[in-house]
């Protein structure tokens, strides 16, 4: 088989078409997801903790001044910004949690598959048969 053949016969398989559906929705719904927390969520917790905004939250590496934007001080030099770290793992947190969710009620919409169970039963011997015959034929003499 060629090369091109055997590349056609991998990309239109059924599962790389769905992963690649996935990936793009995954993209979009990433983006959803991040405006969801930048934008709704971590204003909230901000002001929970009294305007607390973790994303400027650092360390300046190269003697940048207290008190700088995270922006100002990485245009300064190398900075430790764990406050952007703490920013992506709740972005994290609560796109696993939405996901978990989301999931979790599908799977109550969606009826379990049937299984399919062996109806056929096993086929009886001929000599178990006759002997059956002859049973019943001793009990119906009785």
């Amino acid at each position: 088989m060629s090369f091109f053949r055997e590349f056609k016969s991998f990309a239109v398989k059924g599962n790389v078409m769905d992963l690649a559906v996935g990936v793009i929705i995954g993209g979009a719904f990433g983006r959803i997801v991040d405006s969801a927390v930048g934008d709704l969520i971590m204003p909230l917790i901000s002001k929970a903790f009294g305007g607390l905004d973790f994303s400027n939250y650092y360390v300046g590496l190269a003697g940048q001044a207290a008190g700088l934007s995270l922006i100002e001080a990485k245009k300064m030099g190398a900075v430790f910004a764990y406050g952007s770290f703490i920013t992506v793992a709740l972005n994290f947190i609560i796109l696993a949690f939405i996901i978990f969710v989301m999931i979790r009620q599908m799977n109550k919409l969606v009826p379990p598959a049937p299984t399919e169970k062996a109806t056929i039963e096993p086929i009886t011997p001929e000599n178990v048969l006759l002997l059956r015959e002859i049973r019943d034929s001793l009990k119906n003499k009785g």
